[in-house]
């Protein structure tokens, strides 16, 4: 974790205990910063387990043990290591995972299918197996820590803790959804989340649960961007274990389903949001609004390509409402557009309609609102009845800084 606190961080919620998850961390050694860097999640016999992970190609055997294992939809413990993401190393890095997997899974007499593993960091480097048993044999006798505790030992260049809550009523029952989450650089849709993970003491059916997390995250997690890199450890896991007991939620048909569904997407927008306020060295948090599009797919598209134009990301930075750079930014989208039909503002005021400058247009209120932390940048296609709304950060020389320096 970072020093220097993002100047739109937001305070850690005040996560209850969730019933059937117990959180521990140790310190494993990966990196030497003195910290806990290891993260232990033991989860009661039964608990769903439903899953979105990256589709960066050149992903590491956690994220592809992950992908397999979710299917078969449950889940007994989480081990969460930062320092290190394990990702393109070969044999090595498949080897360390796999004997975290059979230690944890011996230590609670479950299958390894049901142990899963994420890691998080530098590239290219494979995860020392010595070090992660050593840390998991710490994690699995350590009291057991708090929630923000446990979202500060998964980070790596955030600079704050990053948690979300929500309720809701199911079968008459109050459900409670604790999650926490870490990224703030290499974040791009498709999907793009970094590590996040939901825990709920609701009874969801695993495939139930997967269905209502990839349309969460639909919405959410693959509608943010912080520098369109996506990464190849990206993993969002969402726990339900049962222990609230209400009948179990198999479909939209059970009661309380709608209800459930809106408290996971909105912990999951919670989170989103965290983590492009976290954008590494960002000062700005930025609403892209599209409408007029012909589709909400096409919106999507149009929204991301203002979001991630560095031109875009920069003028917001520099505070200057330079509206030719949006329009720029749509023309390339690939999607389809009518340069006479264009209109865009920002923070409510349009710079231009149709195509054309305002005759009387102001630009003392544009400039003000792009003095604020939160800035709204609106695009309007005048073709169809499509939208979206993306949401990223502005490109500083914090950005530079943090990168060029990433592996000192």
């Amino acid at each position: 974790m970072s020093d220097a606190v993002s100047p739109l961080a937001q305070p850690f919620p005040a996560i209850p205990p969730i019933a059937g998850v117990t959180l521990r961390v140790a310190r494993a050694g990966y990196k030497d910063c003195g910290r806990c860097d290891l993260t232990y999640v033991e989860l009661a016999e039964g608990t769903a387990v439903a899953g979105v992970f990256t589709r960066n190609v050149c992903c590491s055997s956690e994220v592809e043990l992950g992908r397999a294992n979710v299917a078969q939809g449950r889940a007994r413990a989480l081990v969460v290591n930062a320092g290190n993401s394990n990702a393109f190393t070969g044999y090595r890095g498949r080897e360390a995972v796999d004997a975290i997997m059979a230690q944890v899974a011996a230590h609670l007499g479950c299958a390894t299918e049901q142990v899963f593993v994420s890691s998080t960091g530098v590239i290219g480097v494979p995860l020392p197996k010595d070090k992660a048993e050593a840390g998991v044999r710490a994690a699995l006798v350590t009291e057991p820590c708090d929630w923000e505790e446990a979202a500060n030992t998964i980070g790596t260049t955030d600079t704050f803790a990053k948690g979300a809550l929500a309720t809701a009523i199911v079968d008459s029952r109050k459900v409670t959804l604790g999650a926490i989450i870490k990224g703030s650089g290499m974040i791009a849709p498709d999907m793009a989340t970094m590590l996040g993970y939901v825990f709920t003491d609701c009874a969801v059916a695993p495939v139930f649960l997967q269905e209502l997390l990839s349309a969460a995250n639909t919405r959410t997690f693959s509608c943010i961007t912080v520098d369109s890199d996506t990464s190849t450890s990206d993993t969002v896991l969402a726990f339900a274990t049962g222990k609230a007991g209400n009948a179990v939620l198999t479909g939209f048909d059970s009661p309380g389903a709608d209800a459930f569904a809106a408290a996971l997407n909105d912990v999951c927008m919670q989170l989103a949001h965290l983590v492009v306020r976290d954008g590494e060295g960002a000062q700005k948090f930025i609403a892209v609004q599209v409408t007029g599009a012909v589709s909400d797919k096409s919106a999507r598209t149009v929204g991301l390509a203002v979001a991630n134009s560095p031109l875009v990301k920069t003028a917001i930075a520099g505070e200057d409402a330079n509206w030719g750079r949006v329009v720029m930014a749509v023309g390339k989208a690939g999607e389809p557009a009518d340069r006479d039909k264009l209109s865009i503002g920002f923070g409510g005021a349009w710079a231009a309609r149709d195509g054309l400058p305002l005759a009387d247009y102001d630009e003392a209120p544009v400039a003000a609102h792009l003095k604020g932390r939160e800035v709204e940048i609106q695009v309007d296609l005048g073709l169809g009845e499509g939208r979206a709304t993306v949401w990223t950060c502005d490109l500083t020389h914090g950005y530079i800084s943090i990168n060029a320096d990433y592996r000192s």
